[in-house]
């Protein structure tokens, strides 16, 4: 092809020619029949131009110089056309164009990525800039862009991941970690390392400086069963009580029917429910006060007669035969023993002791 000196370019095809008086190399466009000189050399050519369908991109390396106003070619004192080095340029759907000497085609023409609902990209700033609502970026930024809608690259950032949102369902909440500063969903600000937990249901999208650290599941409380609870920091509850560290207590379902340990508690296990009945009575070590706090170094003596101390089964014919109640933290301990026909409660309680 060099040796030959008419060159017929079909129509949307170029070739590159350099002029060996000048050492300048320029672009010849078709449709049309190119006659090469003597002094002319075909470096390039014919080459079929870059057609970008729509939402479609491309990435050219080392970009040719453009004005601002026109948009043509910008060129040297020699006539060469000005580029970029080291440069990059994404470009979208056009008229097919051919690539000056110098430019490089570095990603072929892909479609545009489409973010569906539920979904977002994670992004990374390359350099410094401001994006087209004003916000201004740092090389080193993350940040994303939610679903839905159609994202459209830029030399100045990068697309690290595609990231799905977590459905939390009903009684289960998601462990949340700050891996930097920031502010959550409810404009609450975190500080790094900081963890909390998202209860609300439906579809929640991490944000770039949160971490999942898993999924924490609801206790299910019946009448019988309680959760024991050790406090891990002070802290107050959801039910606006207010724990020290170390304070351990129950929640049973005269509180609530589901209950999610929250960050600052430490599940110890659960509690069963002690049952006494009408020849039974048991003595519970530490038992707790009025205030709440197990009162240290006291004995409790509690059988069926005692209203205030256990809690009577109503409705049923074991009520007058039967009580319950329950023996709270870790502290709480009961010895229980069965009455005799000539054995005083008083009698029993001194051997227990």
């Amino acid at each position: 092809m060099a040796e030959t000196s008419v060159i017929r370019i079909k129509p949307n095809c170029y070739v590159h020619v350099l002029d060996n008086n000048t050492n300048v190399a320029r672009v010849i466009v078709g449709p049309q029949t190119f006659t090469r000189k003597d002094h002319e050399k075909i470096i390039a050519g014919p080459e079929p131009m870059i057609t970008i369908p729509p939402r479609h991109f491309c990435r050219i390396a080392n970009p040719i110089v453009r004005d601002p106003k026109t948009g043509t070619p910008v060129t040297d004192a020699n006539g060469q056309v000005k580029i970029r080095h080291g440069d990059e340029e994404i470009r979208f759907a056009q008229d097919p164009f051919p690539l000056y000497p110098g430019e490089s085609l570095k990603e072929k023409p892909q479609a545009l990525a489409v973010v569906n609902v539920n979904q977002a990209l994670r992004l990374r700033a390359l350099r410094d800039f401001t994006d087209e609502k004003g916000t201004a970026r740092v090389a080193g930024d993350e940040w994303l862009f939610v679903g839905p809608g159609t994202y459209v690259p830029r030399i100045e950032e990068s697309v690290v991941e595609k990231v799905a949102a977590i459905i939390v369902k009903d009684n289960e909440a998601l462990r949340i970690r700050a891996k930097m500063d920031c502010t959550d969903w409810k404009g609450v600000k975190r500080v790094a390392g900081e963890q909390w937990l998202v209860q609300a249901s439906g579809a929640y999208l991490p944000n770039v400086s949160e971490e999942v650290l898993g999924t924490v599941r609801a206790v299910v409380l019946t009448p019988t069963t309680a959760i024991h609870l050790a406090a891990t920091d002070t802290h107050e509850d959801i039910f606006h009580r207010k724990h020290r560290a170390g304070e351990e207590w129950l929640v049973t379902m005269a509180d609530c029917e589901t209950y999610i340990p929250g960050i600052q508690q430490e599940v110890k296990g659960m509690v069963k429910i002690t049952t006494l009945t009408n020849r039974q009575f048991c003595v519970v070590l530490d038992p707790i006060g009025r205030d709440g706090k197990n009162q240290l170094g006291k004995r409790e003596l509690r059988r069926v007669s005692a209203v205030s101390s256990c809690t009577r089964a109503s409705g049923s014919r074991a009520a007058s035969r039967t009580s319950m109640c329950w023996l709270r933290a870790r502290r709480c301990c009961c010895v229980r023993q069965r009455l005799s026909a000539s054995a005083t409660p008083s009698r029993s309680l001194a051997t227990a002791g």
